[in-house]
C-alpha cells in the first residue's frame, strides 16, 4: 500500500504505545484480524495460523499437509521458489538445482505455460495436457511405493516468469491430487491481496468453483512489516492438532502485527487498490501489446 503509508504507521504506533506481547496472551486484534481476513476467502478456509514470514507459512503448510494425509511426497512446478528454509529449498527447483539437487520425495511438473511451455496456445487442450503431466507423476510415484502429500504451487508462478496458468488447470490437478490422497496448497505470498486486480486472490483467476485446501500469505500482508498467515480447513487443522503437539509461534499474531494487518486491509478497501491494479494493469497491457505489434522481438506480454 506504499512506503510509510500514514494509516499503517499510525496503527503500528498506537498499538506499540499500548501493548505488544507474545501470542500466549489473548488479544482482540488477533480475532478481529482473523475474522476480517476470513471475509476475503471461501468459507471452507476458516482456520488461521499467524506467523512472521512467508517461508514460515509455507513450512507450516507442508507440515499440515503431511500430518493430514500421512504421506510425504510433494509435487511442485519447475522453476518454483517457495522460501529460504531447508524444507522449502527442497521444494524449490529454482534453488535446489544449484545446491544439493532433487530429493527423492520431490516431483517436478512442467509449468503450465502456453507461450513457451510443453503445450502451447495452438494445442487443442493445453489445460488437460498439463494436468495429465501431474497425473503421470502421481502414477509413477505410486509405482515406486511413494504417496503424494501435496501439490504445492504459486497461484501465479512469479519467480518462474509471471506465468498465468490457463483457467481450469488447478481444478483438474486438484482432482488428480485429491484422488491420490493429497491436498492442494496455493502459495499467495507474492500474488495475493488484490495484486491481480480482478480478484483478491490469484487462485480465484481459475474460477469461482476452485478452492485450495491450504492458502499461504506473506509479503504484502503487512506492507513490509513481518507478518504471515496460513489459512486452511477445519479437517486439516484438527488432524494437525490431534498429535497433541500444539503449534506455537512466539510473535506470530502479536497485537502490533495484527493492527498493521487490519490497517492494510482498510487501505486496500478505502483506496480501492484492487480496482486500481485492474485499471493500471489493463492500461499498461494495452500499451505493451501495441508495442508487440510494432516490434517482432516482443513475444509475449504478461
Amino acid at each position: 500500500v506504499g512506503h510509510c503509508h500514514p494509516d499503517i504507521v499510525k496503527a503500528a504506533h498506537e498499538q506499540n504505545q499500548l501493548l505488544n506481547t507474545n501470542s500466549r496472551y489473548l488479544h482482540d486484534n488477533l480475532v478481529d484480524y482473523a475474522e476480517r481476513l476470513s471475509k476475503t476467502l471461501p468459507e471452507k478456509l476458516c482456520i488461521f495460523y499467524f506467523l512472521n514470514s512467508g517461508s514460515e507459512a509455507n513450512d507450516l503448510a507442508l507440515r499440515l499437509a503431511r500430518q493430514y494425509t500421512k504421506h510425504e511426497d510433494v509435487i511442485v512446478l519447475d522453476h518454483a521458489y517457495h522460501g529460504h528454509l531447508t524444507s522449502l529449498i527442497d521444494i524449490s527447483p529454482y534453488k535446489f538445482r544449484n545446491l544439493e539437487g532433487q530429493k527423492e520425495w520431490v516431483h517436478v511438473a512442467p509449468v503450465p505455460d502456453t507461450y513457451r511451455g510443453l503445450y502451447r496456445e495452438d494445442h487443442e487442450d493445453s489445460v488437460t495436457a498439463y494436468a495429465n503431466e501431474v497425473k503421470n507423476i502421481i502414477e509413477q510415484a505410486y509405482k515406486r511405493g511413494r504417496k503424494i502429500a501435496a501439490f504445492f504451487v504459486e497461484s501465479l508462478p512469479s519467480v518462474g516468469g509471471q506465468i498465468i496458468p490457463p483457467a481450469g488447470y488447478f481444478q483438474k490437478v486438484a482432482e488428480h491430487v485429491r484422488k491420490a490422497g493429497g491436498v492442494f496448497i496455493a502459495d499467495e505470498i507474492q500474488v495475493g491481496f488484490g495484486r491481480v486486480g480482478k480478484h483478491f486472490w490469484a487462485f480465484q483467476l481459475q474460477g469461482e468453483d476452485f478452492i485450495p485446501d491450504i492458502v499461504t500469505m506473506g509479503k504484502p500482508i503487512g506492507n513490509g512489516h513481518p507478518i504471515a498467515c496460513v489459512a486452511t480447513t477445519k479437517e486439516i487443522a484438527e488432524a494437525f492438532a490431534s498429535t497433541g503437539v500444539e503449534y506455537f509461534n512466539t510473535f506470530g499474531g502479536n497485537p502490533v502485527s495484527c493492527a498493521i494487518g487490519l490497517a492494510v486491509l482498510d487501505v486496500i478497501e478505502k483506496e480501492q487498490l484492487q480496482a486500481h491494479a485492474t485499471e493500471v494493469g489493463n492500461f499498461l497491457m494495452k500499451l505493451l501489446k501495441e508495442q508487440k505489434i510494432k516490434h517482432p522481438i516482443i513475444g509475449d506480454v504478461r
